[in-house]
């Protein structure tokens, strides 16, 4: 079938609407015709090379839900009709991670940068004759896609997928830096560096999770308000800042975690970040930086008499068959917001536009909504 797309041909470069010729689901794939696709930072590092990626034309977006249109031979967990999200790392629920309760760092995530078909490593997706590679093997920056099942997360038919499509990667992945990864618990004192997309979960997370306190840190006033809609007690314009207030709230004790979800990662913040982390504490770094970054700023003197914990996360250390449908239900019985985490739609062919308004500050989240 021929469609669009959002199509990436260089570092440097905007993004540009192309006409994609999209071959039908093989053995194990899935056919989805997507409502939705957010605009989440990650592909922003494929325009910068902070994220580098082996080969053009590049199909972005990694963000969608969708309904299954067709299956291909093989799929055994989808029939047409279904309504779900795609997960950004793929669950094949064989592997040893996969088997001990970590989805997230499922084998098959190794190649989700590589954007080939999981099952046989080859293309179905193809511009101006060439092959094209897909962001997380999903490409969410087209109204049509072929995916691999183990991709797809089935959730109810009742949730408006506008919203669900979120819970494919931003919502899932600060809702778990807060509530898995740095363990948070009831009465913590909890602080999230940069509240985006990412940092906005992570406050929602803490809140869901019991936290006493919650301090929002960005320099973006308007991300700072809204952080207090979705919890945060405190807000901070810096780390700098943050810093006497985590002071006088904790008695000075610090907080017991620190999450960090910069657009970009600062080796240089590091030691600040730890700073603000308590005795025994947890300092979780779920932003990503440039691929060739290897300096990091900190006292490993405080590290270890402190005993402190530096703690990466990737997409919230989540398992995406449980834990999808498990935020949807948050989201059904009013605990977790999602309404509010969109600021503004757009259509596929205003992608760009939507892109500088996340770097203006003026977005938590822009989403594609498809006709």
């Amino acid at each position: 079938m021929k469609t669009k797309a959002a199509v990436n041909w260089g570092v440097g470069q905007d993004w540009s609407i192309e006409e994609l010729e999209l071959d039908d689901p093989k053995h194990g794939e899935v056919l989805i015709k997507l409502s939705a696709s957010g605009l989440c930072h990650s592909d922003e590092h494929i325009l910068t090379g902070d994220m580098p990626v082996p080969a053009h034309p590049y199909i972005g977006g990694h963000e969608g839900a969708g309904v299954v249109e067709q299956v291909g031979p093989g799929v055994e967990s989808l029939k047409v009709g279904d309504h779900v999200v795609l997960s950004f790392i793929p669950a094949c629920g064989r592997c040893k991670m996969c088997s001990t309760g970590h989805q997230n760092l499922c084998d098959l995530g190794a190649g989700i940068l590589e954007g080939l078909q999981i099952t046989d490593g080859t293309s179905r997706h193809h511009v101006k004759g060439e092959d094209a590679r897909l962001m997380c093997v999903l490409g969410t920056f087209s109204p049509y896609t072929v995916v691999n099942e183990a991709s797809a997360v089935k959730i109810d038919d009742d949730i408006p997928l506008e919203l669900a499509a979120l819970v494919g990667c931003g919502v899932t992945t600060g809702w778990g830096s807060a509530v898995n990864s740095a363990d948070v618990q009831p009465g913590d004192v909890v602080v999230v560096v940069g509240v985006g997309g990412i940092g906005s979960n992570a406050v929602q997370g803490a809140r869901i999770a019991g936290a006493k306190y919650i301090v929002a840190v960005d320099p973006v006033e308007f991300k700072r308000e809204n952080a207090q809609s979705l919890g945060a007690t405190h807000t901070a314009a810096s780390i700098e800042e943050a810093f006497p207030l985590v002071q006088q709230i904790t008695r000075g004790a610090m907080a017991d975690a620190v999450i960090y979800t910069a657009g970009v990662v600062e080796g240089a913040l590091i030691a600040g970040i730890m700073a603000l982390t308590t005795k025994g504490g947890t300092a979780v770094v779920t932003g990503i930086g440039h691929g060739s970054q290897m300096d990091v700023t900190m006292s490993l003197f405080d590290l270890t008499l402190s005993q402190k914990r530096l703690q990466g996360s990737l997409f919230g250390e989540a398992n995406p068959r449980a834990d999808i449908p498990r935020l949807l239900s948050l989201y059904q019985n009013g605990q977790l917001k999602l309404n509010e985490l969109v600021t503004k739609t757009y259509s596929l062919e205003e992608i760009n536009q939507g892109y500088q308004d996340m770097r203006d500050g003026k977005n938590i989240r822009g989403v594609i909504v498809y006709n």
